[in-house]
């Protein structure tokens, strides 16, 4: 299978960051509403989906923005190799 060029790193490390970090963040949330059963699983991967898509469409764009901010305000607390 063909590579993507490294360029799209930049990209692709904020939508796959944001994707399974929502996506574990609504199912935590459900969880802690519903309860631990098949309910539970149910419930998410139908009508909570939505809540996940939600936070997926504002979560990565706002990971976009804040990346390259807390990637300088770490440099300044962390020193380089």
């Amino acid at each position: 299978m063909k590579k993507l060029p490294s360029r799209y790193h930049k990209y692709a490390l904020p939508i796959g960051t944001t994707f399974f970090m929502t996506f574990l963040v609504t199912g935590v949330a459900t969880w802690r509403v519903l309860g631990w059963d098949r309910t539970m699983f149910e419930m998410w991967l139908s009508s909570w989906m939505i809540a996940w898509v939600i936070a997926w469409v504002i979560a990565a764009p706002t990971m976009f923005v804040m990346m390259p901010v807390v990637r300088r305000a770490l440099s300044h607390i962390i020193e380089d190799k």
